[in-house]
């Protein structure tokens, strides 16, 4: 269609654009007027990210052509501020509301349309009114605070700005977001928002079939009849095609050659000028396919044909942990409980789906794309192109969203092949569908498991057994394979234990990284099994939990005596006041009768921090500009979970300048040191620490220079580095000193690798450094004559160490149960049926109940300032929290999650029509609180004081 001019009013300026009528109003904003504020996110008014107002009304922007909106007021995110950011946008960042920052846009611009007409809204008003944007980071629960704060019903800010944290500090301070204004205003560039107006646009051919050949026809001749500018296939490759994070289980080629192994397999590229991109039908691409027999579960894999060479039985690898006499303590056991559970695919349904460019610089290949692992990203992009390493540059955008799929490459390889190969600058965004076809999924997992106890109530022995689909190539397999073992017994004494994980191919989609690397699979079961031990005991299951957790000196299942910072009695007790509460309400609820039951669920974790018995190292650089800003080269790449601002309140506690002095030099492996991938919940504690190395380095260096005494005291003014000890004052003209290439006059770079050892053969040794404790309680309603569940409350207790930032601790604990509602009770990833986020279900705003957080700190001896890691343990006991609930409620043990409407009123349905349903669990009297540890109750944001006796 011709373009048309198409004038209208944006943020109260006119425009005129000439744009063909039917283009979508998203498209026009970003792409002709270059107000980027407004993301895409699927361009099916699914997600909400785009959202905009025109004439006053919030709408999908994604959704209205734009002849519609001739003679239209359009506002968007980037006209909320008039010269300061708006009450609503400071509400945002005061309350943590923005995570990732993709989804912020789209909901403030949906909160001030509602603000606008109703400036005192319920929280029934604002879920309503925000019902239509999709956000995956924040549990929601901030951002519902943030925009009653912003109106009439307004509450005092839960955080405070950078330049009110005063020296010394910073730990322990909810301050703000030091990358925080960005996201409110619209101004934070992620994957798809810069790209250069000259760049090709890539285009991916991708397999539609799980298993097949497929032969190339006159590539040419579509090349020439379609004005295309090039095609490039795997003969085009130049190095090594083949990519994977495990180096030695590498099996994933960038482009395919001459089989696709699962259905969304790149096979070739297309590079096509932007304004061409409309024209290029991908579906005349002269290609032939011949499909092949697949299989997508990892039972039938295992007889089939195998996928790659030297792997019999497509098995991909397998992890154990043995200790005891598993076999013979079970035998010996006075009460067993023996469960199968399934699990699905599980799509990470992040709000951006991956995006980035590339361009030459002389001769280095400059990747810009949004990532978890920047220097991964780098060494395969390399290998794939046949570069040296140093001649790639990897340069992260804003992130939106990854929670571990954005670990492996996707873009990168492809749009580098197209810089190098042309010498322009390739650009690539993936769509919806392409990206939840193409990219990483949680394990499906197939889990059997028999537990046992002895006649008082403890814990006497264990074996477990899980199969985890890993789909077509390795990914992270073998990490799932070997972390699930060492976790599969929960944070509980177990002293007879033998538990296998094995990782199998299929023709499924590729299985990777997801918020736990299978734990939150084997915790299902684990949990599973301790509600049957502690009711066929007839003990209260929270009391039965306390009775066998680990304690400082225990011994886990690998062997490793835990020597302190063991805080998971500590966050059981936590729950000790609502759930006798939450058990009285659901006896008095359930006693009135009806179709709907109420029922009570607790669950518990750990979670160990880092890389399993590999080297897990971060370097960070910090020092002292002549302007007397200290500079922080922070390459932990931060993707909503506030690694930018945590990190560098470490940092400024442990060199003793406040934390508005700091200026953050963001991940780039040009510029940055390697400060690990963002995964395993190591950043706190692994980069944390290399920061509170580095950050002492650069003080001692400082006061060396000074030559006074560790004692004195550090301040600046302006250029004017002030250094006190007692009555004597030293000023340092910075502008005055010698700097380095950098522009740095003081400076020190640490590096922290946490002290673990190999497991040997039975799984025995030291894995991790750390761990992170966590216990939930889950409550929940249940219509016995439709199967659906309504959450009621979630209380949640999390040993942090010590919390860094309480608002961020609060903020991941929020969104991570919010994944776990999801993976509990709706989400199911199958391949070539739920490739978009309508028929892919994650939950919105209404689904997410009230959450109270209370952070136990029970100090660390390995962390910095004794805080842990946390960003995947708060999703692990969401899950079997609530599908525990849902047992106590129905009598029904859910065996196949998620627990859909439809599963579960068939479980109801056939207990109603066999056997009497199980009797719920017998009140007991609970154990004495010890109140180990600092608990903060964040439901109203004050600190409480355990009163120890908790008792009925």
């Amino acid at each position: 269609m011709n373009p048309a001019a198409v004038s209208f009013e944006v943020n109260g300026a006119a425009v005129s654009v000439d744009v063909p009528p039917l283009r979508r109003l998203s498209a026009v904003l970003r792409d002709e007027l270059r107000l980027t504020g407004t993301k895409v996110g699927c361009d099916a008014g699914d997600c909400g990210a785009c959202t905009v107002m025109i004439d006053g009304a919030a709408v999908c922007a994604c959704l209205v052509p734009a002849a519609s909106v001739a003679g239209a007021r359009v506002r968007t995110v980037e006209g909320l501020a008039n010269g300061a950011l708006s009450v609503l946008q400071a509400s945002f960042l005061a309350h943590g509301a923005a995570q990732c920052g993709i989804c912020t846009p789209g909901l403030l611009v949906a909160a001030t349309a509602l603000l606008e007409r109703n400036p005192a809204p319920c929280e029934d008003e604002v879920k309503d009114a925000l019902g239509g944007v999709l956000c995956r980071c924040t549990g929601y629960r901030k951002i519902i605070a943030a925009v009653m704060g912003a109106g009439r019903n307004s509450g005092g800010p839960a955080s405070v700005p950078a330049d009110a944290v005063g020296a010394g500090r910073a730990v322990g301070a909810s301050a703000m977001r030091l990358d925080g204004i960005p996201k409110v205003t619209g101004g934070e560039a992620f994957g798809g928002d810069s790209f250069p107006a000259d760049a090709l646009r890539v285009l991916v051919v991708r397999s539609p079939h799980h298993h097949a050949r497929f032969e190339f026809g006159d590539l040419e001749k579509f090349r020439d009849a379609h004005g295309i500018v090039a095609i490039f296939t795997a003969a085009d490759i130049p190095g090594r095609n083949c990519f994977g994070v495990i180096p030695p289980f590498a099996d994933q080629p960038a482009l395919a050659e001459g089989v696709a192994r699962f259905r969304g397999e790149a096979v070739a590229l297309l590079a096509v000028e932007s304004a061409d991109v409309d024209g290029v039908d991908l579906d005349a691409f002269p290609i032939t396919w011949q499909p092949l027999a697949h299989v997508l579960e990892p039972g039938e894999a295992r007889a089939a044909a195998d996928l790659h060479p030297g792997r019999p039985g497509n098995v991909l690898t397998s992890g154990r942990v043995e200790r005891g006499d598993a076999d013979g303590a079970l035998k010996a056991a006075a009460l067993t409980a023996t469960r199968r559970i399934e699990t699905c695919y599980v799509e990470h349904a992040y709000i951006e789906p991956e995006a980035g460019f590339a361009a030459m610089d002389g001769d280095t290949l400059v990747v810009t794309a949004c990532t978890q692992a920047p220097y991964m990203d780098r060494d395969d992009t390399a290998r794939l192109l046949g570069l040296p390493p140093e001649r790639v540059r990897i340069v992260p955008t804003a992130t939106g969203g990854g929670f571990g799929s954005k670990l492996d490459i996707s873009v990168q390889p492809l749009i580098g092949l197209v810089a190098l190969k042309t010498g322009r600058p390739a650009a690539l965004a993936y769509s919806r569908s392409e990206s939840m076809a193409s990219t990483t999924k949680r394990h499906p997992a197939v889990i059997e498991a028999t537990a046992g106890v002895d006649a008082q109530g403890r814990v006497v022995g264990m074996a477990f057994s899980g199969e985890f689909n890993t789909g077509a190539y390795a990914s992270w397999g073998p990490t799932v394979a070997n972390r699930v073992p060492v976790h599969a017994s929960g944070p509980y004494s177990t002293p007879n234990y033998r538990a296998t994980g094995t990782a199998i191919h299929t023709n499924g989609p590729v299985s990777g990284a997801f918020r736990g690397f299978g734990v939150p699979q084997a915790t299902i079961m684990q949990e599973t099994l301790y509600d049957d031990l502690a009711i066929g005991l007839g003990h209260d299951r929270l009391a039965f939990r306390i009775a066998n957790a680990l304690r400082d000196g225990a011994t886990t299942v690998t062997g490793q005596r835990l020597e302190g910072g063991v805080g998971i009695v500590a966050c059981l007790e936590a729950l000790l006041p609502r759930w006798r509460s939450a058990l009285a309400e659901a006896e008095s609820f359930n006693a009135a009768g009806g179709p709907t039951r109420r029922g009570v669920g607790v669950a518990s974790c750990w979670y160990g921090c880092g890389n399993t018995s590999l080297p897990n190292p971060s370097t960070i650089r910090i020092g002292i500009a002549a302007d007397g800003m200290v500079v922080l080269h922070q390459g932990a790449v931060d993707i909503g979970q506030g690694a930018n601002t945590v990190v560098a309140q470490i940092a400024a506690d442990a060199l003793g300048l406040p934390l508005e002095r700091f200026r953050l030099v963001g991940a780039d492996t040009g510029v940055t040191p390697d400060a690990g991938k963002t995964s395993a919940s190591r950043q706190t504690f692994v980069t944390g620490k290399a920061a509170l190395k580095a950050a002492s380095a650069l003080r001692e260096t400082i006061l060396r220079f000074a030559n006074v005494s560790p004692a004195a005291t550090l301040a600046v003014d302006a250029s004017q580095l002030i250094v006190r000890e007692g009555e004597a004052v030293r000023r340092l003209d910075l502008a005055e000193l010698p700097a380095d290439a950098d522009g740095l006059v003081f400076r020190a770079q640490e590096t922290y690798d946490p002290p673990t050892s190999p497991l040997d053969a039975k799984g025995q040794g030291t894995p991790y450094a750390q761990y992170g404790w966590g216990a939930q309680i889950a409550e929940l309603e249940v219509d016995l004559r439709l199967g659906t569940v309504k959450l009621v409350r979630i209380t949640a207790a999390h040993d942090v160490g010590r919390a860094i930032n309480p608002l961020l601790v609060e903020g991941q604990i929020e969104g991570g149960i919010a994944q776990g509602i999801g993976l509990a009770l709706m989400e199911e990833y199958i391949p070539g049926r739920t490739e978009n986020l309508h028929d892919y279900l994650i939950p919105t705003i209404g689904d997410v109940p009230p959450i109270e957080s209370i952070l136990v700190e029970v100090p660390d001896p390995e962390g910095p300032y004794g805080a842990k890691g946390l960003g995947e343990h708060v999703l692990i006991p969401t899950a079997p929290a609530i599908l525990n609930a849902i047992r106590h409620a129905t009598g029904v043990v859910v065996t196949k999650v998620p627990a859909t409407p439809s599963r579960l009123r068939a479980a109801i349905r056939e207990m109603e029509q066999s056997a009497t349903p199980p009797p719920p669990p017998s009140a007991v009297p609970l154990p004495r609180s010890r109140g180990r540890g600092t608990m903060r109750s964040m439901v109203e944001g004050a600190e409480i004081v355990d009163e120890g006796d908790t008792s009925p």
